[in-house]
């Protein structure tokens, strides 16, 4: 299967898709895109506010439009949000323009990771981690079926993560085709 020279990041808040990507890109040469922070550039607020505002439903409208404009770009790294799997058209358009890359981390490592971050509106919750594993348990088969590669992300360097990456014959193969 020839894919277009792009990568697509998706996994749980937390588990890394933003640092990794920026690094990956560096790495390949590719422009790095964060879903979310393009989503709040375009809207000029928060993802919170637009969840607090016109609620989930809308965001992921929103998250949908943008998902099928930015997997169209080539060379391009893209971080998407944690949900954005949820929606069948973004699996569709993720896993047919590009190489999807899932970043799995333990429900632990999701948890330290986002422990002190207070802007993630799914995580305002009395019991956080029965969140995070709740939202877990929802997505992870989902993940699975759009990735193309499943890699952990763990609590390790980001640099050998990459690294790693750039071993592997998928990610090659996309890179020979930019």
């Amino acid at each position: 299967m020839q894919l277009r020279p792009a990568i697509f990041l998706i996994g749980m808040m937390g588990a890394g898709k933003s640092t990794v990507g920026r690094l990956l890109a560096r790495r390949c040469g590719f422009d790095f895109i964060d879903c979310d922070r393009e989503l709040e550039a375009r809207s000029g607020v928060s993802v919170a506010t637009i969840f607090e505002l016109e609620g989930e439903e809308s965001f992921r409208r929103r998250e949908a439009a943008l998902i099928d404009e930015l997997t169209q770009q080539p060379r391009t790294v893209l971080a998407t949000g944690g949900g954005a799997i949820l929606s069948e058209q973004n699996r569709r358009h993720l896993r047919s323009r590009g190489l999807v890359i899932y970043l799995s981390a333990s429900l632990d490592e999701i948890l330290r990771r986002t422990q002190k971050d207070r802007a993630r509106p799914l995580l305002q919750a009395a019991d956080r981690r029965g969140r995070i594993a709740q939202l877990l348990a929802e997505r992870e088969a989902l993940y699975r079926q759009v990735a193309h590669l499943t890699v952990q992300s763990g609590s390790g360097n980001p640099n050998r993560l990459v690294a790693k990456l750039l071993q592997d014959e998928q990610v090659a193969a996309v890179l020979r085709g930019a």
